[in-house]
């Protein structure tokens, strides 16, 4: 039997090989054949939506300090390519309209993690409903979280959209959970993903399974030949050559 397609998505880009969560590794991820990506959003303390993944600036630029304690123009002041791994040697922080903007026209999927775990950013969820309806990409994004309350928040401000319960470390959320608050899709760590009956009980109750994150050939061809139905990895190139092999 034919295997199912199972769409490759550029974790935070593709930050295997370029400064994640920013435009460059977004831009590679689509040169690199990806079919969509995974980014983070935050709020800035002027209220703008920005592209990054820890709730501190720390890890990834130059600077230090709580995102939630700085202005977009402040942020903007940052080297983001701290590790000097690509050109351009100096990038900034992006919005969430920035990123938006460069893959309107690529056709890719666009997965969208609201950071809402740690500080409850106050609207975060409208300001991201707004930027994507902005820009008419309603039908190309799926919003997921770890903040469950967020995940509904979003589904009470647009019923339509696309959301995903995200989960992992040890803690798996059933398929039946999912079913029952009416989101599109399950998004498991790739150890969740291989529990006993997961997938089955999963795709029985009509929910999709994009599982994070696949780095190792192992985890991705698990992927592949368990039908997931989208893998989130850093290295978008390498998934897409094995893929060729189940699907060429």
């Amino acid at each position: 039997m034919e295997k199912q397609f199972t769409q490759v998505w550029a974790h935070r880009g593709a930050s295997g090989c370029a400064p994640e969560n920013t435009l460059t590794a977004f831009r590679i991820a689509a040169d690199m054949g990806a079919d969509g990506v995974e980014l983070d959003v935050q709020l800035t303390k002027d209220g703008r939506i920005v592209v990054i993944h820890d709730e501190t600036i720390d890890r990834v630029s130059d600077g230090s300090g709580r995102v939630k304690d700085y202005t977009l123009a402040e942020l903007k002041r940052f080297n983001f390519n701290k590790k000097g791994i690509t050109p351009p040697l100096f990038t900034e922080i992006p919005t969430l309209e920035e990123v938006l903007e460069l893959l309107s026209d690529t056709g890719l999927t666009v997965n969208i993690e609201l950071k809402t775990g740690l500080f409850f950013y106050e609207g975060i969820e409208e300001k991201t409903l707004s930027a994507v309806r902005s820009r008419g990409m309603e039908e190309r994004v799926i919003y997921s979280s770890f903040n469950h309350y967020s995940v509904m928040r979003v589904k009470a401000l647009a019923p339509t959209a696309k959301t995903g319960l995200l989960f992992g470390g040890g803690v798996i959320v059933t398929a039946e959970t999912c079913e029952r608050l009416g989101v599109t899709a399950s998004h498991p760590d790739i150890g969740a993903l291989r529990y006993p009956g997961f997938i089955r009980d999963a795709k029985a109750r009509g929910l999709k399974v994009h599982a994070w994150t696949a780095n190792d050939e192992a985890s991705m061809r698990f992927c592949f030949e368990n039908r997931v139905d989208a893998m989130v990895t850093n290295f978008p190139d390498r998934a897409a050559l094995i893929r060729s092999e189940y699907i060429g």
